[in-house]
C-alpha cells in the first residue's frame, strides 16, 4: 500500500529529543519510529470500539498543498505576486485555478473597476451617438459642436476597446505558455 497522507502534529522540544534519540537508537529517521508507533497502536484491540470511517475525506477551503521551489523560480514568485497586489500563495492558488478552470482571476478591485469603466464607456457612446443622430437629422447643433461629439465618440470607442483588451491581456496572461503556443 502507498502511503499517500501525512499526519503533522506539535510537540514539544523534549518530546521531539526524546523521539529522536529513540529513532538514532534504532538506525532509523524520527518518521519512520513515528510510524512503526502509529501501526503498533492501530493493531490493539481498542481499535474493535470505534466506530467505521467515515467516506473519503472531502477537499475543502482549508486543504494545503506543498510545493518545493527553485531560488530562481520563487524569486521570479514574488515579483509576479507583488506586481498584482497578491500573496505569493494566493497567485498561486489563482494560478492553479486558472489554469485547471480556464478561468483568468483578476484581483477584485481591478476586475470591478475595468468592468464598471467598459459599462460607463459603453453609456457615453450611445449617448454620444444620440447627439451625432440628433446632429445629423439637422438639429441644431449646441456646443459641443460636431468635431467635438466625434472626437468624444472616438476617445470613448478607443478606451472602451482598451479596456476590454486588458480583460483579454489579464486572461492570456494566467494561462498555460503551452495553451498560448501555436
Amino acid at each position: 500500500m502507498t502511503a499517500d497522507a501525512f499526519i503533522h502534529c506539535r510537540v514539544t522540544s523534549e518530546v521531539k529529543a526524546l523521539v529522536r534519540r529513540l529513532a538514532e537508537r534504532d538506525g532509523i529517521n524520527e518518521s519512520t519510529l513515528v510510524k512503526q508507533l502509529l501501526e503498533i497502536l492501530l493493531r490493539t484491540p481498542a481499535l474493535a470500539n470505534l466506530p467505521p470511517p467515515a467516506g473519503p475525506d472531502k477537499v475543502n477551503r482549508g486543504s494545503r498543498l506543498y510545493v518545493r521551489l527553485a531560488a530562481e523560480d520563487w524569486r521570479l514568485l514574488k515579483e509576479r505576486s507583488s506586481a498584482r497586489g497578491l500573496a505569493s500563495a494566493t497567485y498561486v492558488s489563482l494560478l492553479v485555478r486558472s489554469h485547471l478552470r480556464a478561468a483568468a482571476p483578476l484581483p477584485k478591485a481591478e476586475y470591478l473597476a475595468l468592468k464598471q469603466s467598459v459599462l460607463e464607456l459603453t453609456a457615453m457612446g450611445r449617448n454620444l451617438n444620440q447627439i451625432a443622430r440628433a446632429m445629423h437629422q439637422g438639429g441644431r447643433p449646441a456646443l459641443p459642436g460636431r468635431g467635438e461629439v466625434s472626437a468624444m465618440l472616438k476617445v470613448a470607442e478607443g478606451l472602451r476597446d482598451h479596456f476590454k483588451g486588458l480583460l483579454k491581456a489579464n486572461e492570456l496572461s494566467w494561462r498555460s505558455r503551452a495553451e498560448t503556443s501555436p
